[in-house]
């Protein structure tokens, strides 16, 4: 269904619906909007927290883990062992980037970097493999040629490629957070009014 056959449907719609449906767009507008505006305004500090949010995350998941092999009576030896090992994994670094939550950021940031370069480098050799059985050669080469090379720049400074696309992400949530905003404060505004 397109997203204009959508609109038409409305039509029939109870306004209470059209509006918790404009609220619920609303809202994630603004919120898309206040995080990409903390990219831009506070890249560091914002990326900070993220780390603060994903060591929070490690302490939790650090001690469901050292529960299940504590306390979980139905498995066997090796795998409560395994349990064990990677709840003090996560409770390590955990407490690792609790120490130093900027050297997290950067070490976050790093390891995204190297991680999109290798990705991007894999899709272009993807892309060039294909290249025989593509309908536009010369667009599947371009693609390919440049994902290669975008990779390999990234490889060759991840934490400055990291930042790039740090920054990207927040112009994307606040671009996308203005238009979820206007689509919330039109959405419905075609539709009868049902009570």
């Amino acid at each position: 269904m397109s997203a204009s056959a959508f609109e038409l449907d409305l039509k029939n719609v109870e306004k209470s619906v059209i509006n918790t449906v404009r609220a619920a767009i609303g809202v994630s507008g603004a919120v898309s909007l206040i995080i990409g505006l903390l990219i831009l305004v506070w890249p560091v500090k914002t990326a900070v927290v993220v780390a603060g949010i994903i060591a929070v995350y490690a302490v939790i998941a650090g001690v469901v883990n050292l529960s299940i092999g504590i306390f979980s009576r139905r498995l066997g030896g090796w795998v409560r062992v395994g349990y064990l090992v990677l709840g003090a994994v996560f409770l390590v670094a955990a407490i690792v980037s609790f120490s130093n939550l900027g050297a997290a950021a950067a070490g976050l940031a790093v390891l995204v970097g190297v991680l999109f370069g290798i990705s991007w480098i894999i899709e272009g050799v993807v892309g060039l493999t294909m290249v025989g059985d593509s309908a536009s050669k010369v667009w599947t080469i371009v693609y390919a040629l440049i994902g290669v090379v975008a990779g390999i720049l990234l490889l060759t400074s991840p934490l400055w490629g990291a930042a790039l696309l740090w920054l990207w992400l927040g112009a994307s949530l606040l671009v996308m957070g203005i238009v979820q905003i206007v689509r919330a404060l039109s959405f419905g505004s075609q539709a009868a009014v049902t009570a």
